[in-house]
């Protein structure tokens, strides 16, 4: 099958910190990442993510803090979900 993504993903593993205004804080792990956005794995994401809403994320991890970005719940599956990266103003 042909990936016909605008964005290529490239595969990469790194604890994510989200934030969720309900939530609270979830360590998640990532699966790839694209210039867009990043896709997660999350169990039972079905119950806890819904498509529209907004997250804030941080890498973990890192010799240094990483920066905060606000993100989109753009899909959610069985395994994961899908954020895609909201540009600040």
């Amino acid at each position: 099958m042909t990936n016909q993504r605008g964005n290529p993903r490239t595969p990469l593993k790194v604890k994510l910190k989200l934030e969720h205004p309900l939530h609270g804080e979830m360590l998640v792990t990532t699966r790839d990442i694209s210039d867009c956005g990043v896709y997660i794995l999350l169990d039972q994401a079905h119950s806890l993510l819904k498509v529209g809403e907004q997250v804030r994320g941080q890498v973990q991890g890192l010799p240094m803090e990483a920066p905060i970005l606000r993100m989109a719940v753009i899909r959610v599956e069985t395994l994961g979900v899908g954020l895609r990266f909201i540009q600040e103003a």
